[in-house]
């Protein structure tokens, strides 16, 4: 522990920075650790560069932390635990101090089981959480996963339950879950729809959001059949959807599907079809957009594969046109572009410059800068990769608010 803050305190300690302009935090476990943890940073705007925050590494409050999600504004940080087979899941909310300290307030409960996803809606009011299984899931019949949704108390950060209003149960009593496909492995919101992503059937599953009491509300013949063999992630970039496919489990680029999102949460596909992913990459597991407004890029995370004949852990680029079709982006000699050993999220800072990926195999969180004419990117000056918590599974990005 000691000789990881050192270290990234010794590589952010130069003259030539230019402040910190955000926190970072990433979260992992040790294999056979009975507790997570979080590694917290602030991240210089000058350089890109990451220094340790005061404390940490922070306990996660729980086992095997899997996902972790702000309220808007960064006063609050929730980790979503995902559990042992000894110690159950739950939500550990953070709050964020000065110089991004955080002190772990206290921990709540989803509604069913093995959660794997956590997300605030964009106002911040709202906190929902993504379980496996849900409630009278049974393994045989039922193989459907559910969303819990908490209301968030502006003052405190603290979940309050929010009961399906349409749904009862056979005793007449409103259900306190909203049930969702097969095996669910990720989940997406946006200003006023839910998009969750069905693994065991390739479905997306919307819910309508309402922004007046956070209740959702299932479309009408909205369920959308994917037509893929690995659905991987779902990515919600205002009015357009992607959709990444591994394809084949025994590696190779795979595809990026873009759709357009209609009334009612409902998906078309963009006039283009089916993405490519670039030559050389395996595993597409994510993709993230940026902000930039006159030049819009989409970052694809290509986690990696067994299979030695495609290139391991790296980021594709591409442009996002007017249409929500995908163009080629970067550098093309250079397009994919390297990053840690298996990573597993991206983020980018509140300024746009630079992107980070958590990489599990190798412990690190991996830094570049974007080109904001092009969204190539490029090596941070002092160095890209940064040590942490072990084997991390996400991260998240705060702005230096002052707090």
């Amino acid at each position: 522990m000691a000789l990881l803050v050192s270290v990234a305190m010794g590589l952010g300690m130069t003259s030539c920075g230019g402040g910190t302009v955000g926190f970072m935090w990433v979260i992992g476990s040790q294999i056979g650790e009975s507790t997570g943890q979080i590694g917290g940073f602030k991240i210089d705007n000058f350089t890109g560069n990451l220094t340790a925050t005061v404390g940490s590494p922070y306990s996660s409050g729980g086992a095997n932390p899997v996902m972790l999600a702000l309220k808007s504004g960064g006063r609050y940080l929730y980790v979503l635990n995902g559990g042992s087979s000894t110690t159950a899941g739950d939500i550990a909310l953070f709050s964020v101090g000065g110089d991004g300290v955080l002190s772990y307030q206290q921990s709540y409960s989803s509604q069913g089981k093995v959660p794997v996803w956590i997300a605030t809606d964009s106002t911040g009011n709202y906190l929902f959480v993504l379980d496996q299984q849900a409630p009278d899931y049974d393994g045989k019949t039922n193989f459907n996963g559910s969303i819990t949704a908490f209301s968030l108390d502006p003052n405190t950060g603290r979940p309050s339950l929010i009961t399906n209003a349409q749904v009862k149960d056979a005793n007449g009593t409103q259900l306190t879950y909203f049930e969702v496909g097969n095996h669910p492995i990720q989940m997406r919101a946006s200003s006023s729809c839910i998009y969750t992503l069905d693994s065991g059937d390739q479905t997306v599953f919307p819910y309508s959001l309402s922004s007046s009491n956070g209740q959702l509300t299932q479309p009408t013949n909205s369920t959308l059949a994917l037509g893929t063999a690995n659905a991987t992630s779902v990515n919600v970039n205002g009015s357009y959807i992607y959709v990444t496919d591994a394809g084949s489990t025994a590696g190779g680029p795979g595809t990026i599907l873009p759709y357009t999102a209609g009334s009612n949460c409902s998906l078309s596909t963009v006039n283009v079809g089916t993405v490519p992913n670039l030559a050389g990459t395996s595993y597409p597991d994510q993709t993230l957009n940026t902000s930039n407004a006159t030049n819009p890029f989409l970052f694809v995370l290509n986690k990696s594969t067994p299979n030695t004949n495609y290139a391991n852990s790296s980021v594709s680029v591409f442009t996002i046109l007017s249409t929500g079709a995908l163009g080629p982006g970067g550098d093309p000699t250079l397009n994919p572009y390297a990053v840690g050993s298996g990573p597993t999220c991206m983020a980018i800072d509140p300024t746009g410059q630079y992107l980070y990926t958590s990489d599990s195999n190798s412990g690190t969180v991996t830094g570049k800068r974007i080109s904001a004419k092009t969204g190539a990117l490029s090596a941070l000056d002092r160095g890209s990769s940064f040590p942490t918590v072990a084997n991390p599974t996400c991260l998240v990005i705060s702005a230096n608010t002052g707090y």
